[in-house]
């Protein structure tokens, strides 16, 4: 799996810490631990990271999912 950010050259740093550790399902409690913050700053960050606007695409390929076998993968793609 992996998550791409657009927008996010409208946050600041630490608006970009936070928000890649919260899409990513990690607590305010847990984001404040890491970063060395309060839980209240986590979330007054990411609440102003939101009023920003930024857009969370999940990119997760097909056979993660059990969508595709490896050879109709392979096939899919050519």
């Amino acid at each position: 799996m992996k998550i791409e950010i657009r927008g996010v050259e409208r946050l600041s740093f630490r608006e970009r810490q936070v928000v890649a550790l919260k899409e990513m399902g990690y607590s305010t409690d847990r984001i404040a631990k890491q970063l060395g913050l309060s839980p209240s700053t986590v979330s007054t960050l990411y609440n102003r990271a939101r009023t920003k606007g930024y857009e969370v695409v999940i990119v997760i390929p097909g056979h993660n999912l059990a969508l595709f076998g490896p050879d109709e993968e392979e096939e899919g793609k050519e």
